[in-house]
């Protein structure tokens, strides 16, 4: 697959106790994004963070339950980017999504040619 070098990150903030239909929401933001064809996704995972709720989530040795705070990254053209924001608005209750326009320098597979 090609990426051409004008592209569009979309950057999704989120809880890592977030849920869709009975699974963590960011697995089910990458695989409706795998599933649309867009070229990857990547989650990470903070180690702090608030929101709009200003509530700190944080990863201390003492807590008991932990929601800590998600980011996932995703990279391609325009147009397909855009395909999946109708179904985040449907996916996510809280959270922030943002959407900046990105130079690819390089996409590959990782398999080298001879």
């Amino acid at each position: 697959m090609q990426l051409p070098e004008d592209a569009l990150l979309l950057r999704i903030y989120l809880g890592e106790s977030d849920r869709w239909k009975h699974q963590p929401l960011y697995e089910a933001i990458v695989r409706k994004a795998r599933e649309l064809h867009l070229a990857g996704a990547t989650v990470l995972r903070g180690p702090m963070g608030f929101g709009a709720a200003s509530r700190i989530h944080t990863a201390k040795i003492l807590r008991l339950s932990i929601d800590l705070p998600l980011v996932i990254e995703i990279v391609d053209v325009e147009e397909k980017v855009r395909t999946l924001l109708p179904l985040l608005d449907e996916m996510m209750g809280g959270g922030l999504v943002t959407m900046e326009k990105v130079k690819v320098l390089h996409y590959r597979d990782g398999t080298r040619k001879a």
